[in-house]
């Protein structure tokens, strides 16, 4: 090929050079949760002076499984908050935070499925049926069907924990507050009903 021809074919290709991505281009910041009773730094437990328990990373619908922010705009539609992702998949988002506030709120020793092998305690699973914003009631809605387990014991209980927090704009900036502080109400409300 000629000289003048190979710089015009680079040129030519120079503009769809720019035009290609890989990968979708990354909101400007990530959302997490973060528990209202974070568990002390240096605080030794010990499953011998204290109950234990194993909580599974809960089931999820098909909306939550993935990283962005479902918004329910009718009972049978939804779409997602534009520019708001989570750091991690929400089911483990909120396991992490069930695990710190049974541990700082209801004084438990919280083992994971490995750790749990050989010795649960109690067992809590369950589904994270809700994880986002009702644009139908402007509010962000956590949803979470409790299984439990207690120690030696040969039935389940289920039960449903719900919490619901007002959101103004649905947006990055205010969904991710919202919903952190609904989790937060559902995390306080299974800690106090596992530990009776």
């Amino acid at each position: 090929m000629r000289p003048a021809m190979k710089k015009l074919s680079v040129l030519l290709l120079l503009p769809l050079a720019a035009c290609i991505r890989f990968g979708a281009e990354p909101p400007p910041a990530l959302l997490t949760l973060t528990p209202a009773a974070p568990v002390a730094a240096g605080q030794t437990q010990n499953s011998a002076a204290a109950r234990s328990i194993t909580v599974q990373v809960p089931v999820v619908p098909q909306e939550l499984a993935v990283t962005r922010v479902p918004v329910q705009s009718s009972p049978t539609t939804i779409a997602y908050v534009k520019e708001a992702q989570w750091v991690e998949p929400p089911a483990r988002l909120f396991a992490r935070l069930l695990s710190d506030t049974l541990t700082s709120r209801a004084n438990m020793v919280v083992l994971s499925p490995r750790q749990g092998f050989t010795d649960p305690g109690a067992q809590l699973s369950g589904e994270l049926r809700q994880f986002g914003i009702d644009a139908t009631r402007n509010e962000a809605v956590v949803v979470y069907d409790a299984t439990l387990q207690r120690v030696n014991a040969t039935t389940f209980e289920k039960r449903r924990f719900e919490a619901r927090v007002p959101v103004t704009v649905i947006d990055a900036n205010n969904a991710g507050p919202a919903i952190n502080q609904a989790a937060n109400t559902v995390a306080t409300a299974v800690a106090d009903w596992v530990r009776r």
